[in-house]
């Protein structure tokens, strides 16, 4: 019986996968929920198992955009096992020898929708100036959609290339690509301002060398800095709703719980898993949540369920060394609070200058909705919070927040 493997629905909306990397090769056997290739979607990678045991033929090569619902390889399930192969663990990737290259060229058959752009894409590239001949299409043939028109800018000309300097062309992934549709997006439809601030951030780091090897001991996971950042927003969201609001059209959604999307760098590209129900969770419960969901991220397991649905982001690019910068909305979200690096700095403290750790903070927002009374006041309730956390986030019970 030869079994159709048809791409399975990655999650509501998505209708289009690619297939980023096959894991096994056409002709190999392969084992019932052995995992055989990654396929990318615009939210997340995911692994494809096998849906029986068998030998395996590929119907897509890796690059290929297909359907959900599409087959994509087929598997004999009356194939005998080989003799001398053992079952291959699960998600393990194949090892190949080392094999001599061979350079060989490949000339692309030219078909009638090559160059061809579609009238959505004529239309687009006609005003930005741009020939056809000037962009390659990703469509089917080589056809130039209306997505390569809108990403196609005018050529400033070839880089000239000498002995000693070369250049490389990959295609992005359907992940990559969405992120920077989706930022793109933002800039182009919200009217976005970013407004600073910064965080003396002596207090926290009081309590986290007091208490830090205590809380580990007791709960398993470090008490980071995205704890404290997280319920200084859930305090600041509920004195500012308008921060934890969306545009749906003409109307405004205001939300009463706060799901908390904290932006990740995955192998993949950046990753923004969410923190469901942040008001009702512990330092330890934010803290053990932030750590399950980078470990999923790094390891390209998380899902699009876990990257769905958030009401505001939290972005640290101090992590890279980043001292500033205006984050962008993650959409369709009303407001980001971007975390930078921690320099020691000179500040006047009481009519003397001392030395204190800061951080500079930023927050991003839609201006269609935040005025800029609610998104000072929600930036300086978060300042407030961070520089005085034991009685604005612990109620002056310390141990008692720490569950120590």
């Amino acid at each position: 019986m030869v079994l159709e493997m048809k791409v399975p629905s990655p999650g509501e909306s998505i209708t289009e996968v690619e297939i980023a990397e096959w894991l096994v090769e056409d002709g190999d056997y392969v084992e019932k929920d052995q995992a055989i290739a990654e396929v990318d979607s615009d939210k997340a990678t995911l692994e494809l198992p096998a849906e029986a045991s068998g030998t395996i033929t590929l119907k897509a090569e890796e690059g290929d955009a297909v359907n959900v619902g599409e087959v994509v390889c087929l598997i004999d399930t009356d194939a005998a096992k080989p003799e001398g192969v053992s079952e291959k663990p699960k998600g393990e990737k194949k090892v190949e020898a080392p094999v001599k290259e061979v350079k060989t060229e490949v000339k692309k058959e030219s078909t009638y929708a090559t160059g061809t752009a579609s009238p959505a894409a004529k239309k687009i590239l006609d005003e930005k100036g741009i020939s056809s001949n000037d962009v390659d299409g990703t469509g089917r043939d080589g056809r130039i959609t209306k997505e390569d028109a809108v990403n196609a800018v005018p050529s400033m000309g070839e880089a000239i290339n000498v002995e000693g300097r070369g250049s490389s062309r990959s295609k992005m992934s359907m992940l990559r690509r969405k992120v920077a549709e989706r930022l793109v997006e933002a800039k182009n439809t919200t009217a976005m301002l970013t407004t600073f601030n910064e965080v003396d951030m002596s207090p926290i780091f009081e309590l986290r060398k007091k208490y830090k090897e205590t809380f580990k001991e007791k709960h398993g996971v470090s008490l980071g800095f995205m704890s404290f950042f997280s319920l200084a927003v859930v305090r600041a969201l509920k004195m500012y709703p308008a921060v934890n609001s969306m545009i749906d059209g003409k109307e405004m959604i205001s939300y009463d719980f706060v799901d908390i999307s904290i932006a990740v760098s995955g192998p993949k590209g950046l990753m923004v898993p969410v923190i469901r129900n942040a008001e009702n969770l512990s330092f330890r419960g934010i803290e053990s949540e932030v750590k399950r969901l980078a470990i999923r991220a790094r390891d390209g397991q998380i899902t699009v369920d876990e990257m769905t649905g958030g009401t505001f982001t939290i972005s640290n690019g101090g992590v890279f060394g980043s001292m500033l910068s205006t984050p962008i909305i993650n959409p369709p979200q009303s407001g980001i609070l971007g975390m930078h690096n921690i320099v020691e700095r000179p500040v006047a403290v009481n009519g003397k200058v001392e030395i204190r750790p800061i951080m500079f903070v930023a927050l991003s927002y839609d201006h269609r909705i935040i005025d800029g009374k609610e998104s000072v006041g929600f930036l300086v309730a978060v300042k407030e919070a961070l520089e005085n956390p034991v009685e604005l986030l612990m109620d002056n019970e310390v141990k008692k927040a720490l569950e120590l």
